[in-house]
């Protein structure tokens, strides 16, 4: 401390130190009278209070809190702190050691902004036969008892644990917990993203007698689950096989934070409950008295972002209901009007069953009943129809709605499917798959049949528990366009508004790989598409008759991709042969050896005189322009005859160069 105070007075201005609480324990001196230092706290909820003297009645000793020794030592400076999770208590106060707040950024608002995802609350404690007036009770005693400071009531606090911990841990309460979590997990959250979850034990003893029933029940689940806490000399001999050593604890959280790691769970009594995120964790299983920021710093392990993460879920066991309101009133109004009651009965289960009904009414008309029958055929095949069904033109603002209220049906049911009745997760699973198949045909990406049959399969497996799903197109291969046997099945499908946006999605995607690389094709087929679409939605044609013009510009696509190895080029080669070649009249002037020729000699050209700076310089374009005429010139191409040829030539030179740059 000597050397700091020597820093900070010594200095002028400018300046940083970092320091830890610790440092000024046994300093009672003044460190500095300046008025410009400014303390910042970070995470000011913790070790920062205590602005009063105590007297020690029995010794007449005074003892200073933390936060009055640190102001005593800079009477002058400004205080900031930072904390997630502010602390109003009669002996401990955030705002009173820092005052006001300067800036808020709540919990609706970092929902709002993507941060973080919202979090809903689940109760266990009827399902597995609590007594939970007592539980309170005594959990209520345990935590006045804990925060006295005096050593005789310490000792009262853990005569009252260890009655907490014999009543929590007696084997036919763990057991029906361990039981109730085990299903709950398979039936709900073990296909929910990655499957971790954390589940949070009264205690060490009991974090291992949870272990050890879980194991019971699932013996293969011993890579699945481990335990992750502290470890003591005092402990029994074939605890330290569980808990392990520093190294193994690291290795384990490496594991979970691996979200293809075999490991899933994780029993945890005080460890990784700060500052620990996995943000594919969406379910936290709570079996141990929390209040105050210690529960919101709990809970928020689950409230990370994370693809596809709709909401964290906290199951409770032990009674946090009323704790957890307590702690979200030292929260922002709008976060107490928004988050105040996170229980899934009264929010996301009523949203779902809402959000169901939407769905139902938009698919009026549609009957999915055959749905619910016992043949994977007939569901495969009214998932095919359903997608059918919603691909009609007609139907185009209906299917954005659909598309909506359909995502925001998976949300809800994501939070809320232990709670949801077995027809509803049934019909919201036909609703879902429906979904998945309509985004992956409307997606800009790449379209993939086989991708769409996983998925289909897979959503049917966890949802309604059956195999051997028929697939809505049936290939178990990656297919081709350009692939003949491909093209009959296709048009054999009985939905053809969902073949119709099939063919044309695999189209377009063809077209957009021309439109890089082959200006003459992509022009060719991009009016071929445009034509065929306007007559369909003019209503010239029919679903069939468009379907057949999709067919036949799917083999004129192939043909134009044999075309090039018929002559010996390649792909890049045909490119500019189809510019050069391009004048209707062309052979009139040269035989296809000269075409060859020419288109050979410029790809050469253009490729050893190739400038990374072409896209940037307009001098290097002009020069690149140059080279091709010039060369073009050798061959009298183009003829005086046929005008606009040469432009089209240059125009796939310079696509040409902008791809390559």
């Amino acid at each position: 401390m000597k050397n700091l105070k020597e820093l900070v007075n010594d200095r002028k201005d400018n300046g940083i130190f970092y320091s830890t609480m610790h440092k000024f324990d046994d300093y009672d001196g003044t460190l500095t009278d300046r008025n410009d230092v400014i303390v910042i706290s970070d995470e000011a909820h913790r070790s920062q209070y205590g602005l009063e003297e105590k007297v020690d009645p029995k010794t007449g000793e005074i003892k200073i809190g933390a936060a009055r020794k640190i102001h005593n030592a800079l009477p002058n400076a400004t205080f900031i702190g930072f904390t997630g999770t502010p602390i109003s208590k009669a002996d401990r106060n955030t705002r009173e050691v820092f005052g006001d707040y300067i800036d808020i950024y709540d919990m609706t608002q970092s929902v709002e902004d993507g941060a973080t995802v919202p979090i809903c609350y689940e109760s266990r404690i009827a399902d597995i036969n609590l007594d939970e007036s007592i539980l309170q009770k005594i959990d209520d005693k345990y935590w006045n008892l804990s925060e006295e400071a005096e050593e005789y009531n310490i000792e009262r606090s853990k005569k009252e644990l260890s009655k907490m911990e014999e009543l929590l841990g007696a084997p036919e309460i763990i057991d029906d917990i361990c039981t109730d979590i085990v299903h709950q997990y398979e039936d709900n959250r073990a296909n929910e993203l990655s499957g971790k979850a954390m589940i949070v034990a009264y205690s060490r003893s009991v974090a291992i007698k949870m272990y050890e029933k879980i194991l019971e029940l699932r013996p293969d689940w011993d890579e699945k689950v481990k335990v992750v806490m502290s470890g003591s000399n005092k402990d029994p001999e074939e605890w330290y096989n569980i808990i392990g050593d520093k190294s193994y604890k690291k290795e384990l959280e490496n594991k979970f934070k691996d979200d293809e790691d075999p490991m899933k769970i994780a029993i945890v009594v005080d460890m990784w409950l700060t500052g620990f995120d996995v943000p594919s964790l969406a379910t936290m299983y709570i079996y141990k008295p929390m209040k105050g920021h210690n529960l919101m710093q709990a809970i928020a392990r689950v409230n990370r972002v994370f693809k596809g993460k709709e909401g964290g879920l906290v199951v409770d066991y032990i009674g946090i209901a009323c704790e957890l309101k307590k702690a979200m009133s030292e929260y922002t109004d709008r976060d107490k009007k928004k988050y105040g009651d996170p229980d899934v009965d009264k929010v996301a289960y009523p949203k779902f069953q809402e959000k169901l009904e939407i769905c139902q009414d938009l698919f009026h008309g549609f009957d999915y009943s055959k749905f619910f029958g016992d043949s994977n055929l007939e569901r495969s095949k009214v998932i095919s129809r359903g997608v059918n069904f919603m691909e009609d033109l007609s139907r185009e603002n209906t299917k954005k709605d659909y598309l909506k209220e359909a995502l925001l049906l998976k949300k809800w049911l994501s939070l809320c499917s232990s709670r949801a009745k077995s027809h509803e997760r049934f019909e919201a699973a036909f609703f879902e798959a429906v979904r998945s198949v309509l985004v992956k045909v409307s997606s800009t990406g790449k379209l993939s049949l086989p991708e769409i049959n996983k998925q289909i399969t897979e959503l049917l497996n966890q949802s309604i528990k059956s195999t051997g799903v028929i697939n809505v197109i049936n290939v178990s291969e990656e297919v081709s366009l350009f692939d003949p046997e491909f093209l009959d099945r296709v048009r054999a499908l009985e939905s053809s508004n969902l073949t119709r946006t099939i063919l044309e999605k695999l189209l377009d995607d063809e077209v957009k790989v021309y439109t890089k690389t082959n200006l003459v094709k992509a022009e060719e087929f991009s009016e071929l598409l445009k034509n065929t679409r306007n007559k369909y939605i003019n209503g010239h044609i029919t679903n069939d008759e468009v379907i057949e013009e999709l067919i036949k510009i799917a083999k004129l696509l192939r043909e134009a991709h044999l075309e090039g190895e018929n002559l010996g080029l390649t792909e890049e080669e045909l490119a500019f042969y189809n510019a050069i070649a391009l004048p209707e009249n062309i052979h009139d002037f040269y035989d296809d050896e000269t075409l060859i020729k020419i288109t050979q000699e410029l790809t050469d050209s253009l490729r050893k005189n190739r400038k990374i700076d072409w896209q940037k310089k307009e001098s290097a374009r002009a020069k690149m322009r140059v080279t091709v005429k010039r060369l073009l010139k050798k061959y009298d191409y183009p003829p005086k005859e046929i005008d606009g040829a040469l432009d089209k030539v240059i125009a796939q030179c310079e696509l040409w160069v902008d791809e390559a740059a």
